[in-house]
C-alpha cells in the first residue's frame, strides 16, 4: 500500500509544494512547528532513511540543502534546522525548520494553524525563489 507522501506525489492528495525534480519532492508540512517548515522525500517510496542507497542518501541530502536555501530566503529566521526522526510516515523524508532558538525544533510543542491562504502563501514564495535558481 503506498504511503501518504506517494500520494501526495502522485497527486491523489493535495499538497503544498515548494519544489521537485525528477527524485523528490518538496512540500509545506501541514502541522508546521514554525512558518516554511517543509518535509523533503525521495519520490522512490523507502521506509527508512538509511536503508537509501548512497547514492540516493547524498542526493536527497544536497536537494534539502538546496531547498533549505532558498526557504532560507524568504522566511526570516536565523537558520534552517534539520530534523529526521522518520516515525510518523514510513516513507523516508527530512524536515526543514526555519528556526531562531533550539526550542523551535521542539517536536513536543504546539504546532501552527496556518489558513490555507497563508500555506498558498509560503509555498508560492519558496518555490518562487526555487524556481528562479533553475
Amino acid at each position: 500500500m503506498a504511503s501518504i507522501f506517494t500520494k501526495i506525489i502522485q497527486g491523489e492528495i493535495p499538497c503544498y509544494k515548494v519544489a521537485e525534480n525528477d527524485k523528490f519532492f518538496a512540500f509545506l508540512d501541514i502541522n508546521p512547528l514554525s512558518i516554511g517548515h517543509t518535509l523533503v522525500i525521495p519520490k522512490k517510496e523507502i521506509d527508512y532513511i538509511f536503508d537509501l542507497d548512497d547514492e540516493l542518501y547524498t542526493a536527497l541530502m544536497q536537494f534539502s540543502k538546496i531547498v533549505g536555501k532558498h526557504i532560507e530566503s524568504v522566511i526570516p529566521c536565523k537558520r534552517i534546522g534539520i530534523l529526521v526522526f522518520g516515525l510518523e510516515v514510513p516513507h523516508a523524508h527530512v524536515h526543514l525548520i526555519p528556526i531562531n532558538k533550539s526550542s523551535d525544533m521542539d517536536i513536543s510543542k504546539k504546532t501552527l494553524k496556518l489558513t490555507k491562504e497563508k500555506f498558498e502563501q509560503v509555498a508560492q514564495k519558496i518555490n518562487d525563489s526555487y524556481k528562479k535558481s533553475l
